[in-house]
Order: structure tokens, then C-alpha cells, then sequence
């Protein structure tokens, strides 16, 4: 396999991240402690955790956290159901496994770089890009146009990173349709699904729609629980997800055994952790709107649909890539440029940049950008 290249949005957090006093770009929601998430256990749960042994675990994962899993979903089991160690591992199994050198992926752009960069590395790949003039929603018949004979790998990611659109329902069963016809996968990144502004309506799970749909989930986004690198991928194949259970025997071979039973209680308290985090996306998004309202020369801002991400526009006359250099650098605020999602498929914009709205302390971060700005414009 090539190197793969740097991971350009990584790299930037692992510079940024944890030095930045305001991160204001998270794409996950506000986390809680392990003191919080055992409280929401059951007793029994609880002991699971306490008494556990600590040896490996199944590949696939633990037959009853695939069965919460399972849960989530309209008509999944745990037999459908294959765990990873977070969900890029999940990328890179079903990627490796669905593709090889006589392949060809289409991608939609811009996108989580690993989407692109791993089809790339193994085949022949089509970047089909996301129209902002049309709310970043998808052309049905550019993906169409893109499909060849040996078109494998349909990948796409709603709520979409960065810009928060959800697909019209009717372009995604169209797209769905379209795939099924050719007998192509469709990998759904849906890590974001149930998560946005409260009432948000969410396309359903391709793994229940689509019999070559592999839903990608994790409980990193969502759920606000980054820190216990659980992830998945559910899909009615269950050839396809024997392929990756072995491709996963050498990557991370078995999850940890301690998040699982986390992940676990999390997940049969999913329905709290999820009105929290859209409440705080509810509390959040009044803020930026007035924001964005005291800087029309500079802004263009939409709400997006769901998740807990947008993708304003720059007007500024240094560009966006210097406004946030400076951004972060000179007053500790921390967002991503729109170069960090540059793509080698296409051309992708070139003015905005990634905030996020699901964790809480907005307000010194939004004073810390106002400061900025105003400092800037009296110099």
C-alpha cells in the first residue's frame, strides 16, 4: 500500500488542540465524566463494568454492546454489527476490503479527508462535489455521470462534515437506487445522525434502507464520549463484514474491553445523551447568529441542518487561511480554514472555515473572536 499522505485537519489539532484556549471548531459534542456516564448505569451495568476482566474481547465486539447497537437502528440485530476501535479504523476496513487496484470510488467533496485519501491510495477515484449554492446538497446525476462498470464504492456523509447539511430525503433514496441498480456499496458516514438542533429531521440509516449500505457510526460525535474509541459499522452483508472482522485482526484486533462496557450504558441512555446535546446546539446556535449579525462585511453565515458544525464564509481581504493563523495565534482561538479540506479530486472553497456549536463555554470564545476583531480593525 502507498504512504498515505498527512492527515491535514490531525495534524493541524495535534499542533492546536490542546494549546488553543478556545476551541471553537469541535465537531463532537460537549463531553461528560466517567463519574456522569456511571451514574446513568443500572446496577447491574455498573458490576459489569467494576468486576470486568481485563483480557481481549471478541473481534466483532461484545455480543451485547452489537446488541445496543443494533438498537439504534430499525431493523438491525447484533449479527450486523461489527465494532471497531473508533470510527476511522472503520474507514480504512471497509475501504481495504470493498476496493483494490481495478476499483473505482466516488467520493463527495469537501469531505473527512480519509474518505478520499484511502480510495486514492488503492484505485482510480471521482470526487463529486457538494454545490454551496444549492445548500451543499448533492446532484444525484453528477454522481450518476461519475459511475462506471468497475465503480465499487459510493461514499458519502450526512449530517455532513463540515457543512451540517442533511440530504433531501428524496435524492438520498434516489442515490440509493441508483447504486442498487449499478450493485455498488454505499458507505455512509452517518456519525452525526441524531445530533443538531432540536426537532432536526434525520435521514434513516442506509444500512436499513439498502442492502449494500454500510452505516458507520461511533460514539465519538453524537454522543460526546470521544475518549472511548468505540465505533461501528452496521450492514446486511454479513460476507462483507466477515471481510473486515479479519482486516481488523491487523489493526487494533479487539476493542477495549472497559469502553465497551461504557459504551454500553451510554447507549441505553441514548436518548438522555441526545436531548442534552441538542439542547446545548439549541443554547449555542442564538449566539452565533448574533455574532455573524455584527460582522455582515465579513461573514456569510446560514444555519446548517444538523449536526454541530457550519462552514461560514471569510470576506475578509487577507483570506481565510491568515485570518485564522492570526485567529489562533494571537488572541487563542481555534477554527479550521477550509484549506484543510483541499482536495486532489477537485476544486473545493477556498473562504471558509469549520466552527463548531455542541460544547458549552461559547461565550469566551465568541468575546475572545470579538475582541480580535475589533483590535484588528483599529490597526
Amino acid at each position: 500500500m502507498p504512504t498515505l499522505p498527512d492527515f491535514r485537519l490531525e495534524t493541524h489539532f495535534a499542533k492546536w488542540e490542546f494549546k488553543a484556549r478556545y476551541h471553537m471548531t469541535a465537531s463532537d459534542a460537549e463531553s461528560i465524566s466517567m463519574r456522569d456516564l456511571l451514574a446513568m448505569a443500572t446496577p447491574e451495568d455498573r458490576e459489569e463494568f467494576e468486576g470486568m476482566w481485563l483480557g481481549y474481547t471478541e473481534t466483532f465486539g461484545a455480543p451485547d454492546l452489537r446488541a445496543a447497537i443494533a438498537d439504534t437502528y430499525a431493523s438491525q440485530s447484533a449479527s450486523d454489527i461489527l465494532c471497531f476501535a473508533g470510527a476511522s479504523e472503520g474507514i480504512f476496513a471497509a475501504n481495504n476490503v470493498i476496493l483494490d487496484a481495478d476499483s473505482h470510488a466516488i467520493v463527495v467533496t469537501p469531505n473527512y479527508q480519509s474518505h478520499e485519501t484511502l480510495p486514492i491510495a488503492i484505485c482510480e477515484a471521482t470526487g463529486v462535489p457538494l454545490d454551496p449554492n444549492d445548500g451543499w446538497s448533492l446532484d444525484i446525476d453528477r454522481i450518476k455521470d461519475a459511475i462506471r462498470p468497475n465503480t465499487k464504492l459510493v461514499t458519502i456523509n450526512f449530517p455532513h462534515n463540515p457543512t451540517g447539511t442533511i440530504l433531501p430525503l428524496d435524492r438520498y433514496m434516489a442515490l440509493i437506487e441508483l447504486c442498487r441498480t449499478h450493485g455498488i456499496y454505499i458507505l455512509h458516514d452517518e456519525i452525526f445522525n441524531g445530533l443538531g438542533p432540536s426537532g432536526t429531521e434525520h435521514l434513516p440509516f442506509v444500512a436499513d434502507v439498502y442492502e449494500r449500505g454500510l452505516s458507520l457510526g461511533v460514539m465519538s460525535k453524537s454522543y460526546g464520549l470521544p475518549g472511548l474509541r468505540i465505533g461501528w459499522i452496521a450492514c446486511q452483508d454479513h460476507a462483507l463484514l466477515s471481510r473486515m472482522e479479519r482486516m481488523k485482526h491487523y489493526l487494533s484486533i479487539c476493542n477495549s474491553g472497559p469502553s465497551e462496557r461504557l459504551a454500553k450504558i451510554a447507549l441505553k441512555n441514548r436518548d438522555t445523551l441526545l436531548t442534552r446535546n441538542c439542547g446545548i446546539v439549541d443554547e449555542n446556535l442564538p449566539k452565533w447568529d448574533a455574532f455573524f449579525a455584527r460582522y455582515p462585511d465579513l461573514f456569510d453565515w446560514a444555519r446548517p441542518d444538523g449536526s454541530c458544525m457550519a462552514f461560514p464564509r471569510y470576506k475578509g481581504p487577507e483570506g481565510v487561511e491568515e485570518f485564522c493563523r492570526t485567529l489562533v495565534e494571537e488572541s487563542g482561538v481555534l477554527l479550521l480554514p477550509s484549506t484543510i479540506y483541499s482536495s486532489e479530486l477537485g476544486q473545493t472553497p477556498t473562504d471558509r472555515f469549520r466552527l463548531g456549536f455542541g460544547r458549552t463555554g461559547l461565550d469566551e470564545g465568541l468575546a475572545a473572536m470579538d475582541a480580535h476583531l475589533m483590535k484588528n480593525r483599529r490597526t
